[in-house]
């Protein structure tokens, strides 16, 4: 087992303490560094960074990295929900691991969603606002980035919306 433990951290974001979401940071105790690659090579990491080694991925609005000495995730409800995610992470961590020599190692990022295919799929490009955005344009990069997602858009019809989850549904991960 690669990873074992860690000390993990709940906090609001400094830059505006009434955010009703929280935030993580795990410091994990065993380097996890070398099961990067191969991590990202199974779950398809949204974006992976060399130097140092790090691998982000989106999943259902979050956005998770995994470095090699800890664990950063955004916009959780609670802590139990970290507590989930950071399970999930164990599980897959250790599977990769144990089984890394079958597994091709990959540093190359995922195939990201595109902001102006998200706009085309919204009804209004104008941008009327009810979604609390000042352009459908900043709506469609903000849902690229795993922050909103259809159901955020009260102008989007079913079908239109189905499109729409369907495209980001693309470039998500499950736990």
């Amino acid at each position: 087992m690669l990873l074992e433990s860690w000390t993990k951290r709940i906090f609001r974001p400094e830059c505006n303490p009434g955010f009703q979401s929280v935030h993580c940071i795990a410091h994990l105790d065993q380097d996890v560094g070398e099961a990067l690659p191969y991590l990202n090579a199974q779950l398809g990491g949204f974006s992976y960074q060399t130097d140092p080694p790090a691998v982000t991925f989106r999943v259902h609005g979050k956005l998770i990295t995994v470095h090699n000495d800890h664990i950063a995730i955004n916009a959780l409800a609670d802590e139990a929900e970290a507590d989930k995610i950071l399970a999930w992470l164990q599980r897959e961590i250790n599977q990769v691991w144990e089984d890394r020599a079958e597994i091709e190692p990959s540093t190359k990022s995922a195939p990201q969603p595109k902001p102006l295919e998200v706009l085309k799929l919204l009804p209004n490009q104008a941008g009327c606002r009810r979604c609390g955005q000042p352009t459908c344009l900043v709506f469609a990069t903000l849902a690229v980035q795993g922050a909103v997602g259809a159901g955020d858009c009260p102008e989007l019809q079913p079908g239109p919306r189905q499109a729409l989850e369907s495209y980001l549904g693309e470039f998500a991960l499950d736990w």
